[in-house]
């Protein structure tokens, strides 16, 4: 086996080409594979140093040319390449490597539709992510300045070269923290490897990524870069990326006068109709609000009534009514118990009257009296003594010159009814 390992190297580095079939990549980086011809396999191992220097990744199905030296595995004895380098049979190794991270990123997603967001129909800043040398910058500029003068922030990156893509990842950040609505991202026109930069992972992972939408404008109408697929929107040129930002003000600026006069055709149709409405409306609120104060004013003259029923006024008039009755009441009673006392005073006062001494007197008889005493006997006087003598209308004084008994003395109380004696 020394020998037969001794034999291998001395035949130095040697190319193989062939099928890749069995790949295996552990933890450590190594890669296993076999390489398949019309009639035998070769194993091959490449060491994880030398794998990270080649640009794609290694896939059973691949042709590759694979350099290296021969040797035999102690374990086994059997004869395996130890390569250090690989490259496509027949195809480049750029195309390659393109063709698996585009199949990777598609894996996951990130050239979808349904990501691809709208652009904003009126942005109010634009970021444009490119070199301030080239001829881009400037298409961008003078077409947006042309159709809709927009605010523009200008992130200057290098579009090609080894720093490119760090630059063009930088200038996304950059423009993104200044606050712009939309990104045109690209470069001008220019080889096919001038693309090298835009078809970076970084750079298509940020495309994806950024929060406002992206307009790709790398320039080449035939060959597609991954930041097209990536980005929201693409474009084939600078000019167009910018025509995509924004719309055509004199485009706009016809709209607006043909949606104007629409808009005041409408208008005076629907102010027309409004001012129907409207006075239909009044009038109808007008009724419903003379019927409504209709109703209030009859309600409030029933509670006008009524507390007018309720007030004190109404009240005094309603006693001061049944007071003046009980005046007119007492009155006639009064006038009716006075006639009737008048009537008992007349009877009484005639029964009176008959008893009276003045109606004796007035029958022709008198009342003689001796100072305060009234003399009924001749034996009350003496002679020359002064009596009053009371007549029915008037009276006497007169001077006793003679006394006489009377002959048959009539009985008390009897003198004026005559036929006392015989």
């Amino acid at each position: 086996m020394r020998l037969a390992a001794r034999t291998l190297d001395a035949l130095g580095l040697v190319w193989l080409e062939g099928e890749v079939t069995q790949v295996t990549k552990p933890g450590s980086g190594h890669i296993y594979f076999a390489l398949r011809d019309r009639d035998t396999v070769m194993s091959a191992v490449m060491w994880g140093r030398d794998a990270q220097r080649i640009k794609f990744r290694i896939e059973p199905g691949q042709r590759l040319r694979v350099r290296g030296r021969l040797g035999v595995y102690d374990r086994d004895g059997k004869m395996q390449l130890y390569a250090d380098f690989a490259e496509p049979a027949g195809r480049g190794a750029e195309a390659l490597a393109l063709d698996q991270l585009k199949q990777k990123l598609a894996a996951e997603g990130i050239f979808a539709p349904e990501r691809k967001r709208k652009l904003p129909r009126f942005p109010r800043r634009i970021g444009v992510v490119t070199s301030k040398h080239g001829a881009a910058v400037h298409d961008i500029i003078r077409t947006v300045q042309r159709r809709l003068p927009t605010p523009i922030v200008i992130a200057d990156t290098a579009v090609q070269g080894e720093g490119a893509p760090n630059q063009i990842v930088q200038g996304l950040v950059m423009v993104v923290r200044a606050g712009v609505d939309v990104i045109i991202v690209g470069r001008g026109g220019g080889a096919v490897t001038d693309l090298t930069a835009f078809n970076n992972e970084r750079v298509v992972r940020t495309i994806a990524r950024c929060p406002v939408p992206v307009i790709s404008a790398v320039g080449h109408e035939v060959d597609l870069s991954l930041s097209d697929l990536a980005a929201d929107a693409r474009a084939s040129t600078p000019t167009a990326a910018a025509e995509l930002a924004v719309p055509d003000g004199a485009m706009l600026r016809d709209v607006l006068v043909k949606e104007r006069r629409r808009l005041d055709r409408e208008m005076h149709h629907v102010l027309a109709r409004a001012r129907q409405d409207l006075d239909r409306h009044t009038m109808k609120l007008h009724a419903r609000g003379e019927r409504a104060l209709a109703a209030t004013r009859a309600q409030l003259h029933e509670l006008h009534h009524r507390l007018a029923g309720l007030h004190p006024q109404a009240r005094i008039l309603r006693h001061r009514a049944l007071l003046d009755d009980l005046i007119a009441r007492r009155d006639a009673a009064f006038r009716k118990r006075l006639e009737r006392g008048r009537g008992e005073l007349a009877r009484i006062a005639a029964q009176m009257s008959a008893l009276s001494p003045l109606a004796v007197l007035d029958r022709g008889f008198a009342m003689v009296r001796a100072g305060d005493v009234i003399v009924r006997d001749a034996s009350q006087v003496a002679v020359g003594e002064r009596l009053s003598v009371r007549l029915a209308r008037g009276s006497l004084e007169v001077l006793v010159d003679k006394t006489q008994e009377p002959e048959c003395p009539l009985p008390l109380g009897g003198g004026d009814r005559g036929g006392g004696a015989d």
